[in-house]
């Protein structure tokens, strides 16, 4: 009978429920009433969906680096604030539709921040993709060469939260600067954007060129957008010192 219940729930993909099952047959388990072992088979099958679904997105997403909200370093040269960047783990800013724009010096943290964000929407089930500025740009040129620029637009569009990294590397020619505003429009009041940069926001204006369309990016990305600007010395060179 066991055999044939667990064999259904492989068919069934009731992964979560088979590893519950096997736990309640063996010799040491607690003795569950009817009600508590559907409880506890139900509760297994549903954290083991939710934890696949949260590996899947944060696959999907693409992360720099592996980063939890817990690891940021608050030291008091950063100019951190730790309530606001705490906040940003309910992301209440995702359902909001509302950006945030982290800058500061190379090495100070601005990936490692960026990167936190987006697996913590990740954990709460948000679809979130992570690019560098520069990759994504050369990314749409090349969709527009063999036809699937929409396709990729498309999907940019589809995502909870799209985090752009090290925006402004390079300034914006004509093609990148239209796609960046393709992007912008299509998310602003919908969507979330995380963009993290070692430029000032003031200076990303002349980055993104022609005032017309950067007046127009900005207005959409920087209204009311909430503003991480990182002080202190390269979290890198910190680490490698302290070696």
């Amino acid at each position: 009978m066991n055999t044939q219940t667990l064999e259904q729930m492989k068919q069934l993909r009731l992964y979560g429920m088979i590893r519950a099952f096997n736990t309640s047959l063996s010799s040491d388990s607690i003795g569950y009433t009817n009600d508590e072992l559907i409880a506890y088979l139900m509760q297994s099958e549903w954290d083991d969906r939710q934890n696949r679904k949260i590996e899947r997105l944060t696959k999907a997403a693409r992360f720099r680096y592996s980063a939890v909200m817990e690891n940021i370093d608050y030291d008091s040269t950063r100019n951190l604030d730790k309530n606001q960047v705490q906040r940003f783990a309910s992301c209440a800013f995702i359902k909001g539709k509302e950006n945030i724009l982290i800058t500061g010096s190379t090495g100070a943290g601005k990936s490692y921040i960026a990167s936190a964000i987006g697996h913590q929407a990740c954990s709460q089930g948000f679809k979130v993709m992570y690019f560098n500025a520069n990759k994504l740009f050369t990314m749409l040129k090349t969709s527009k060469a063999d036809g699937s620029y929409v396709k990729q637009i498309n999907r940019l569009e589809r995502q909870d939260l799209l985090i752009l990294d090290d925006f402004g590397l390079k300034a914006l020619d004509t093609l990148n600067r239209h796609s960046f505003m393709e992007i912008i429009e299509d998310r602003h009041g919908k969507r979330s954007t995380v963009i993290a940069s070692q430029l000032p926001v003031e200076a990303w204006h002349d980055i993104i060129g022609e005032q017309t369309i950067a007046d127009a990016i900005l207005d959409r990305l920087v209204h009311s957008a909430h503003r991480i600007n990182i002080k202190g010395e390269s979290m890198r060179k910190k680490l490698r010192n302290k070696h």
